[in-house]
C-alpha cells in the first residue's frame, strides 16, 4: 500500500480519500514529509504533534491552514512491533565547519510494499499505484515491461531487464540515453551516488526515467526491507554500494521467479567492475560488462561506436610514452591550495593558439589569472576544467603570445608531439618585465567540466583503420581520438562526440562517437550545431509546459482589472525593428494642465501569464532569454505569448506593467508611479517609420506630436547621461538581407542606427533605472539588480597603445575620464579613427552581471554610470525581467510574494543561470552572423574590400572590414612556401613584413572569400591587396581554392 509505513495485509488499516494515514510510535520526536522514499503519508509541511500517544491510529487533515490529528480506532500491538521492525537507524560522521568530527544519527524508515516496477507483478502494488498516480491527475513512473521488447541479444535471447551499477551509469549514459535500451532497473544506491558525483549525468538520466517510452524504473533498494543492507565492519562505502547492487539484484530475479508468466524474466547485472561482476557470478546473478552486452545486439551494431572507451590508469604507461605528468590527487591539490603551494581556477584556453590558456584564479587575491603555456603545462586541462596551477618562478614568466597557432595538422600523435616543441619555442620572445604575467604549469584537475561536443571526423589516411581523429566546432577543444566503423558514412557530417578519458601516454584525448546531426555546411544542420554548443534549450515546449497556457479564445476579464488602471485612452505607440512580432514595450508623451509632460513607459505584463513555480515558469526560468539568429528565434516562453497575448500589438487591449513620470521641459522627473494597466497601442511603428514621423513637416496627428515630444526629452536624458559619464560605445552589427525562396543571404550591410533608436534606448534606460530603486527601496536584501563591474586597469592597454600610436592619449582613471578622452579623439583626416577607438574599448569592458543585492555591495553600473539598475522592460525575452515585475508587483500591492522571491540564495543562484545564458545567447548569435557570411561569400566572386588593422599580431593582422562589419585575420606565413622576414614589436605595436610596416588603424585593402580547403573549419580567408609586399599579397593559387575539388583561375595583382 503505497504512502503507508504499515503492512498492507494488516485489515485494521484503510485507505480513506482525501485523509492520510499516520503511525505514532514511542521514541519519534517528528517526522518526515511524505516522499516514495519513506513510509509517511504526510503531505510537505505539515507539522506533527510531538507527543502521539503510541499505539494508536491517527487521520491527518488540513482545516483553515493547519494541519490536525483525529484519533483512528486502536491498532494491535503486532501491527505496532511489525512497525517497530521496519524501522532501524543510519549512522555517519560529518566534519563541522570548526574542523570537529560529529557522528550523526538518523532514523531511516524500511517498507515492505515498494513495487518492483514489473507490469506483470500481481505481487507488488503496481497497478494500484498507476491507478492512484490518475487519479491524482500526476504522470505515474513508467513501468517495466511485462513482456521486455527492444534488441535482442545474443547472450541472453530471453525476456530480461537490466540493472546497473554506478559506473556504468555515469559512464556510459549516451548509451543508455538510446532507444534500443529499455526496461533498465535504476536502484536508488546508484541514483545517489551519481547525484553526488555528477550533476549533469544524473538531470539526463532524470529526463531518461520520466520517458515512458524508455521504461526506466527507479528503485528505491534503500527503502525496502528485503534489499536494505547495513554497511559491515572495515567495509568501505563503495563495496557497501557493489553488495547492496547484488542484493537487489538477486532479489528481483528471486521476486520475478514467483510470477506466473509465459517465460521467465531474467534480470542482468550489467557493470565494469571486474571485482563485482566475479562476485555477482559467484552469487548465481547474470552479469556481463557493458561492452559484452552491447557487442551481444547483434541488430544494431552501430551502439558499439557509442561505448565510452574507459582507460585503465594502471596501463596506460605501457601502451606508449609518457607524454603528460601525473595529475596529483585531491587530497594533495587541496592541502597545496589551502597552503598557497597551489591556486584553483577556472581553465580557459585561447582560441587563436593552442598552446597557450589563462587560468582564472577563484578568491579574491591580487593574482586575478595565471599564464599557461606549452603542451605539457597545459597538461591535459580542457577548457572550462576547474584545475590547479603551480606558479613558476618569476624568471619563467611569460608574456601573452600575439602568435596565432592552430591546431589543423596531422594524425600521427608522435610526430605531433615533436611539432609542438618546434612550436612552443616560438612562444618563447623576449619582452620587457613589464609585460610579465605570472605564469603557471597544471598540477591537477579538480573538477572535469566536460559535454558533448559537435564538430567532424577527420578520417584516417590508414587503410581500414577504426581509429580517427574529431575536429570539435569550438577550436579550445582539442582533438578528439574516436573508434567507429562508420568513418564511410561519417565523413563530411557533423557529428556529436564525447570524452571519456585522456591518458598520459596520449597527445589526444580518448572519446566515443554520440550522435549524427547531419551534412556539414546544411543550414539546419549548422544551427543545430551552433545551439549544441552554446547549449541553447531548443526543445519544442513539453505539453506540460503548454497546459499552462491561457485557453483560447482569450479576453481581459474584470478579474483582470481588479489592480490595474485603464489607460486605453492613452495615444501608446511602440517602435520596433523591422518585423518584430514579440513587442514588449510601447511609450507615450502628452502635455498636462499644468504646462507638464507625462510620459509612459509600458512593458508586457507577463507575469500575469506565467505564475510562480509551474512548469511553464520553469521552463521559462531555465531558459533564462530568447536567442535571436540569423533566420530565426528561440523563443524562452511559447508563440501564444510572445507574439500574441503579450505581444503589445497595435489596436488590441493588452495587459501592461507601466512607469509613468512626471516631467518638466528639462526632463527632470518630478513624480513617479508604477501601475498594473491596460492599454491599446494607436501604432506598431518600425524606428524608420517613427523617424519619418518625426522629420515630416506635414504630419501633426497625435502619435507624430507623441514621438517628437520623446524625442526631445530623450536627447535631455541622453546628454545628461553622458555629462556623468556614461560611455558611447560601439560594435560593428550586421543585418543579412535574405532570398524569400532559398532564404541564402543575398546582401550584407551594416545596420544603421537612427534618432529613434536612441529615443527608445533612453526611456528604456530610464524605466529600469526607476524601477531598479523601487524594488531596492522595498527589498534591500532581496532585488534581482544588474551591474557592470569596472575593467582592471590591464584591459585598457591594447586600446591605450592604440590610441597612442595616432598621437592620441586614452584617459581610464574613470568612466568619465573614459569617456571624455574617447570625445576628444577625433581626426579630420581620419574621420573612421573615433569609431575604432570605441570599438576597442568596447573589447577593453567587463561583462554585465545579475546579481542578488543581499549577495553583494557594489551596485555601481560602469557602462551607464548609475548607481543602480536592473531590466524591466522586455520580460517576453528575458526572464531576470519576470521576476523584476514579480517583486515591483507585490512592491506596489497588486501582486503576493511567494517563499522563492525572498529567498537570496535562491535568487543569486537563479542569477548565475540567467548570467550563463545571456553569455551563451550572445555566442550563439555571433556564431549564426559568421555562418550567414560564409554563406553570403561563398558563391561571390573576388572581392576587394578596405579594412582598418585593429590588431597587429606577430606573424598575423587582424582586420576590420567597415562595409559588412567584418573581422578577420591576415596571416603572412603559408605553408609550404618560404616564410618572409617579420619583425614584431609589442611596446608601439608594429609588425615589419618584408620592410613594411603596419600599426594598428593602418587602412589596407584585402582580398575576401571563403576558404573550404579545411572541411573541418571552412571560414572567410582574407588575404592583402594593398600595400604590396613581396611574397604576401593575394593568395597562392593553390590556396585560392574555395572548394578542394575545384581550380580556380589565378587571380590578377
Amino acid at each position: 500500500m503505497p504512502g503507508c509505513a504499515l503492512h498492507p495485509r494488516d485489515r485494521q488499516i484503510k485507505r480513506a480519500k482525501g485523509l492520510r494515514l499516520l503511525k505514532s510510535l514511542e521514541g519519534f520526536s517528528s517526522m518526515l514529509p511524505f516522499s516514495r522514499a519513506n513510509g509517511l503519508a504526510l503531505s510537505p509541511g505539515w507539522e506533527v504533534p510531538r507527543a502521539l500517544h503510541p499505539g494508536r491510529l491517527f487521520h491527518f487533515q488540513r482545516v483553515e491552514g493547519r494541519a490536525c490529528a483525529r484519533e483512528r480506532e486502536p491498532v494491535s500491538q503486532t501491527v505496532t512491533q511489525s512497525v517497530a521492525r521496519m524501522l532501524t537507524s543510519r549512522t555517519f560522521l560529518k566534519r563541522t565547519r570548526a574542523g570537529a568530527v560529529m557522528k550523526v544519527v538518523r532514523e531511516h524508515y524500511l517498507r515492505d510494499d515498494i513495487s518492483c516496477g514489473a507490469a506483470a507483478c500481481v505481487l507488488c502494488g503496481s497497478r494500484e499505484e498507476e491507478q492512484e498516480a490518475k487519479e491524482k491527475g500526476a504522470p505515474a513512473q513508467a513501468l517495466l515491461e511485462a513482456q521486455p521488447s527492444g534488441a535482442a541479444s545474443s547472450l541472453c535471447p530471453g525476456p530480461h531487464y537490466l540493472l546497473l551499477d554506478t559506473n556504468l551509469l555515469l559512464h556510459q549514459i549516451d548509451i543508455l540515453e538510446d532507444p534500443v535500451i529499455r526496461n533498465v532497473i535504476i536502484l536508488q544506491t546508484v541514483l545517489q551516488e551519481v547525484r553526488k558525483r555528477s550533476a549533469p549525468v544524473y538531470k539526463r538520466i532524470k529526463d531518461v526515467v520520466a520517458n515512458p517510452e524508455k521504461h526506466f524504473y527507479a528503485f528505491t533498494n534503500e527503502h525496502h526491507k528485503e534489499t536494505y543492507i547495513e554497511q559491515e565492519q572495515g567495509e568501505n562505502s563503495n563495496d557497501r554500494n557493489d553488495r547492496a547492487i547484488r542484493v537487489a539484484a538477486k532479489w528481483y530475479n528471486e521476486h520475478l521467479a514467483k510470477l506466473q508468466t509465459e517465460e521467465k524474466i531474467t534480470v542482468i547485472l550489467l557493470t565494469n567492475d571486474r571485482k563485482n561482476k566475479e562476485k555477482a557470478l559467484e552469487e548465481g546473478i547474470t552479469a556481463y560488462t557493458c561492452e559484452e552486452y552491447i557487442k551481444s545486439l547483434i541488430a544494431n551494431p552501430e551502439l558499439v561506436d557509442r561505448l565510452a572507451c574507459l582507460n585503465d590508469e594502471g596501463n596506460e604507461i605501457e601502451n606508449g610514452r609518457i607524454i603528460f605528468s601525473e595529475h596529483l590527487p585531491l587530497s594533495k591539490l587541496q592541502q597545496g591550495i589551502k597552503s598557497g603551494l597551489y591556486l584553483q581556477g577556472t581553465f580557459r584556453a585561447n582560441r587563436d593558439n593552442y598552446l597557450e590558456a589563462t587560468v582564472w584564479v577563484h578568491g579574491d587575491g591580487d593574482q586575478r589569472e595565471v599564464i599557461v603555456q606549452g603542451l605539457r603545462n597545459l597538461n591535459r586541462a580542457v577548457h572550462e576544467d576547474i584545475v590547479a596551477v603551480e606558479l613558476l618562478s618569476k624568471d619563467a614568466w611569460a608574456a601573452p603570445s600575439s602568435v596565432v597557432l592552430l591546431d589543423d595538422e596531422g594524425q600521427n600523435e608522435e610526430d605531433d608531439v615533436e611539432k609542438e616543441e618546434e612550436k612552443e619555442n616560438s612562444l618563447k620572445t623576449p619582452v620587457s618585465k613589464a609585460m610579465m604575467r605570472p605564469t603557471g604549469k597544471v598540477v591537477g584537475i579538480i573538477k572535469r567540466n566536460w559535454r558533448p561536443y559537435c564538430g567532424m571526423l577527420s578520417k584516417s589516411q590508414i587503410k581500414e583503420s577504426r581509429r580517427h581523429l574529431f575536429t570539435p566546432a569550438d577550436r579550445r577543444i582539442p582533438r578528439i581520438r574516436i573508434e567507429t566503423r562508420q568513418s564511410s558514412t561519417l565523413e563530411g557530417q557533423r557529428i556529436i562526440v564525447a570524452i571519456d578519458g585522456w591518458p598520459r601516454s596520449s597527445r589526444y584525448p580518448h572519446g566515443h562517437f554520440v550522435k549524427n546531426l547531419g551534412a556539414a555546411g546544411d543550414k539546419e544542420t549548422e544551427t543545430e550545431v551552433l545551439l549544441l554548443e552554446h547549449d541553447v534549450p531548443h526543445q519544442a515546449f513539453s505539453q506540460a509546459v503548454l497546459s499552462f497556457l491561457p485557453q483560447m479564445p482569450w479576453s481581459i476579464t474584470d478579474k483582470d482589472m481588479k489592480f490595474r488602471e485603464d489607460l486605453r485612452h492613452l495615444c501608446v505607440c511602440s517602435v520596433d525593428p523591422p518585423g518584430c512580432t514579440d513587442i514588449d514595450d510601447a511609450l507615450h508623451c502628452r502635455d498636462l494642465e499644468n504646462g507638464n509632460l507625462e510620459v509612459g513607459v509600458h512593458i508586457a505584463d507577463v507575469s500575469h501569464f506565467i505564475r510562480p513555480g509551474n512548469a511553464l515558469d520553469q521552463e521559462s526560468a531555465k531558459r533564462g532569454t530568447t536567442v535571436y539568429l540569423c533566420e530565426k528565434r528561440i523563443d524562452m516562453v511559447p508563440e501564444l505569448l510572445s507574439s500574441n497575448l503579450c505581444s503589445l500589438r497595435s489596436n488590441v487591449d493588452r495587459l501592461a506593467f507601466s512607469c509613468i513620470w512626471e516631467m518638466n521641459n528639462n526632463a527632470e522627473v518630478l513624480k513617479t508611479r508604477f501601475t498594473k494597466s491596460v492599454i491599446n497601442s494607436k501604432a506598431s511603428l518600425t524606428y524608420a517609420e517613427a523617424q519619418m514621423r518625426i522629420d515630416s513637416g506635414s504630419m501633426n496627428d497625435d502619435i507624430t506630436l507623441s514621438l517628437r515630444g520623446l524625442n526631445k526629452l530623450a536627447k535631455i536624458l541622453k546628454k545628461r547621461r553622458i555629462d556623468k559619464g556614461a560611455l558611447t560605445l560601439s560594435s560593428p552589427e550586421v543585418r543579412f538581407h535574405m532570398d524569400s525562396e532559398t532564404h541564402d543571404p543575398i546582401d550584407l550591410q551594416t545596420k544603421e542606427l537612427k534618432e529613434t533608436n536612441s529615443m527608445v534606448e533612453e526611456f528604456m534606460l530610464l524605466a529600469n533605472i526607476s524601477v531598479a530603486q523601487k524594488i531596492y527601496d522595498e527589498f534591500s536584501e532581496h532585488a534581482l539588480l544588474r551591474k557592470h563591474p569596472a575593467p582592471p586597469p590591464s584591459n585598457y592597454d591594447i586600446l591605450v597603445k592604440a590610441a597612442k600610436s595616432k598621437d592620441f592619449e586614452i584617459k581610464t582613471d574613470s568612466a568619465k575620464a573614459l569617456a571624455d578622452s574617447l570625445d576628444r579623439a577625433e581626426s579630420p583626416s581620419f574621420p573612421y579613427l573615433n569609431t575604432l577607438l570605441r570599438i576597442l574599448a568596447t573589447r577593453c569592458m567587463m561583462q554585465a552581471v545579475y546579481f542578488c543585492s543581499g549577495m553583494d555591495n557594489d551596485f555601481h553600473h560602469y557602462g551607464l554610470a548609475s548607481p543602480i539598475y536592473t531590466h524591466f522592460t522586455s520580460p517576453i525575452r528575458r526572464y531576470a525581467d519576470i521576476i523584476v515585475h514579480r517583486l515591483l508587483a507585490v512592491a506596489i500591492g497588486a501582486d503576493s510574494t511567494y517563499p522563492d522571491l525572498t529567498d537570496k540564495h535562491k535568487l543569486a543562484e537563479l542569477c548565475n543561470n540567467l548570467n550563463y545564458r545571456h553569455k551563451m545567447a550572445q555566442y550563439a548569435q555571433r556564431a549564426s552572423v559568421a555562418f550567414h557570411t560564409q554563406l553570403f561569400f561563398k558563391n561571390k566572386s573576388v572581392v576587394n574590400e578596405e579594412a582598418y588593422i585593429l590588431f597587429v599580431r606577430k606573424n598575423a593582422i587582424v582586420v576590420l572590414i567597415p562595409k559588412y562589419g567584418l573581422e578577420g585575420t591576415v596571416f603572412f606565413e603559408e605553408k609550404d612556401k618560404p616564410k618572409p622576414s617579420l619583425l614584431y614589436n609589442d611596446e608601439i605595436p608594429y609588425l615589419t613584413v618584408e620592410g613594411t610596416t603596419f600599426h594598428t588603424f593602418d587602412k589596407v585593402t584585402v582580398n575576401i572569400m571563403l576558404d573550404a580547403s579545411n572541411i573541418q573549419h571552412q571560414k572567410i580567408r582574407m588575404a592583402l591587396v594593398e600595400p604590396k609586399v613581396p611574397g604576401c599579397n593575394v593568395p597562392s593559387e593553390k590556396s585560392k581554392n574555395r572548394e578542394p575539388e575545384k581550380k580556380k583561375k589565378k587571380l590578377g595583382k
